[in-house]
């Protein structure tokens, strides 16, 4: 479990800008100099911004402590819901069972999962030309296609897929799953390895590998461009075996996260990121997720994320009323 405490102190002027108001007079309530602590646990697709936005809150209110870990979307909800921590970071969507357990959740980014292989795949020259449709993506992860040569529907072509997935209860293994068919995290069939960075480092050292990762752990955050040793493997949404120009976006993360935005990269796989709570959110809880439905969404783009509309912003801040 990654784990960080986060500290930072700022001048009264600081202090001052967040309490007169924010996002062209959004709604938001919260007076007071706060203190205290908040424990927030859960999806590696938001763990990067959650860090983020501790940090930025920090310098306005530097009394608060944070303690934010990244373990997967099912250990945030599990520990949101026992109590263990006042935030759970999720992923994917909202179960009808969680929510009769008392979760409570807002959305507050979207991001998307990807397919990803090795840069040493002695196919992707094809692979790329031509990128992979969905109905091949579902048979290779649920075992029905086994070899690179079925995928590229090239008979001469023997070499083993080897297939990867998540061991611990994630949002990107469910929302993948999701994109795939009517299946659960369950269902993916392959290598099953340990959060989102542990799943990028076993696909890029493997020549025959594929797996999938969050946009973040793609992509390089310095670069834009896929992390080293990985490539982020194109789809074919219309099926006729060549990447047309439409969707051809993969080459850097802004390029995919325009495509994400205008609709060209489907959802599911890109999807909303969720913080939940037990019950309604109070104090310095609600505190804090009503700055990220406001101030915190500047800082939502430049840490690699795509921002909510204003609407579904609004939306989001009138659950809190």
């Amino acid at each position: 479990m990654m784990r960080n405490i986060l500290r930072g102190v700022v001048g009264c002027a600081l202090l001052g800008i967040l309490l007169a108001g924010c996002s062209g007079g959004s709604p938001s309530s919260d007076k007071g100099d706060f203190s205290g602590d908040l424990a927030i646990s859960g999806a590696w697709a938001l763990y990067p911004m959650v860090v983020r936005w501790s940090e930025e809150f920090q310098k306005v209110y530097p009394d608060v402590q944070f303690d934010v870990s990244a373990g997967g979307a099912g250990k945030g909800m599990a520990d949101v819901l026992g109590g263990a921590v006042d935030i759970g970071m999720v992923s994917r969507d909202i179960q009808q069972a969680e929510i009769d357990q008392g979760a409570f959740w807002v959305r507050v980014t979207r991001d998307a999962v990807v397919p990803t292989i090795s840069a040493d795949n002695p196919y992707l020259a094809q692979l790329q030309a031509r990128g992979v449709t969905q109905a091949t993506l579902k048979g290779i992860w649920l075992g029905e296609i086994k070899t690179w040569g079925e995928a590229l529907g090239d008979a001469s072509i023997t070499d083993e897929i080897h297939v990867y997935t998540r061991s611990d209860a994630c949002g990107a293994a469910d929302t993948w799953a999701a994109y795939l068919g009517d299946y659960k995290q369950e269902d993916l069939q392959g290598v099953a390895v340990y959060g989102d960075p542990g799943l990028a480092s076993a696909v890029a050292p493997d020549a025959l590998g594929i797996g999938f990762n969050n946009l973040n752990f793609a992509y390089d955050a310095d670069s834009g461009k896929p992390v080293a040793g990985l490539e982020v493997l194109p789809l074919d949404r219309d099926a006729n075996a060549q990447l047309d120009a439409g969707e051809a976006f993969y080459t850097t993360k802004t390029d995919l996260m325009a495509a994400i935005s205008d609709g060209r990269y489907p959802s599911p796989p890109a999807r909303a990121l969720n913080l939940v709570t037990k019950g309604q959110p109070s104090d310095l809880t609600l505190a804090f997720i009503r700055w990220i439905l406001n101030d915190g969404q500047a800082f939502v783009e430049e840490t690699g994320y795509l921002s909510l509309t204003s609407a579904e912003l609004e939306a989001e801040l009138a659950k809190l009323k």
